[in-house]
């Protein structure tokens, strides 16, 4: 393997990670898989690892900046901690039936993806051509009540299962829960969806290198990488055109879900 070449490139996707908010996983998995010709579940596990220390610097800024809702991280994580620790336990029982991780991870990864990126481009055309239609309303999970705990607990624990069986969308899919139920306001939005993603992302790592999935000859290049990419990203995106370059990622994304969904 070309560790430069896989440095090279994974600054390339933290820059883009930095400039829109959009790809982490969704991106650095496939490129292991089809740049690299990664094993799917050591490219799952070294990307689970890369991500949290990605995510567990941008939320320690976001902490001193008071950018984010402990509220909401608290109860998410109440439920996504053992959603993904039960995705992992899920990959341990298939690997010790003698089934095939790739097989599995494969279409699993590549429709995780694509609904995601559905979800992401709707809601982006929305925003540009019918910035005022309005859509059903959703309830808000006051997590004042019992009942608002819950519910958020449940949410975070299925898609916990959801990152930890596949790596994929511990910030896409977060981020649209956090808009639908919670209102967050953008000013805390970003801050408190990487911290509830480092924090879930911690915990499946552990899991992850129990599994003997992570390879830190990848990791180590990915860190190198990413996280000056995803410093760089930030300075720029208040230069950059956000919708314009938010489509760009989305039509890769496409991409990248369909050859993932028919090579398995």
């Amino acid at each position: 393997m070309n560790y430069f070449l896989l440095t090279g490139f994974s600054f390339i996707v933290g820059t883009v990670v930095g400039l829109t908010g959009i790809g982490g996983a969704s991106l650095i998995t496939p490129m292991l898989i089809f740049v690299f010709n990664v094993p799917t579940a050591i490219a799952v596990g070294s990307d689970i690892v890369a991500a949290t220390m990605m995510k567990a610097i941008a939320s320690i800024s976001h902490w001193r900046q008071e950018t984010l809702d402990f509220q909401v991280v608290k109860w998410l994580a109440f439920g996504s901690v053992p959603g993904a620790l039960l995705g992992v336990v899920i990959l341990h029982i298939m690997q010790s039936h003698g089934w095939s991780l790739d097989s599995f991870l494969l279409p699993s990864i590549g429709t995780m993806i694509l609904l995601v990126t559905i979800a992401g481009l709707g809601q982006l055309s929305l925003a540009t051509f019918a910035p005022n239609v309005s859509l059903l309303s959703f309830p808000t999970f006051d997590l004042n009540t019992t009942n608002g705990k819950i519910k958020a607990v449940l949410t975070g624990f299925i898609l916990g299962c959801m990152v930890g069986l596949t790596s994929v969308s511990s910030g896409s899919l977060f981020a649209l829960v956090l808009m639908t139920f919670f209102r967050l306001d953008s000013r805390k939005l970003v801050g408190t969806d990487i911290t509830q993603a480092a924090i879930l992302l911690g915990f499946t790592s552990l899991g992850h290198l129990s599994l003997g999935t992570v390879d830190w000859h990848i990791v180590i290049p990915i860190w190198i990488g990413s996280v000056p990419g995803v410093l760089l990203g930030s300075k720029l995106c208040k230069l950059a055109p956000q919708r314009a370059l938010r489509y760009l990622i989305f039509v890769i994304l496409l991409t990248v879900s369909w050859k993932l969904i028919h090579s398995a």
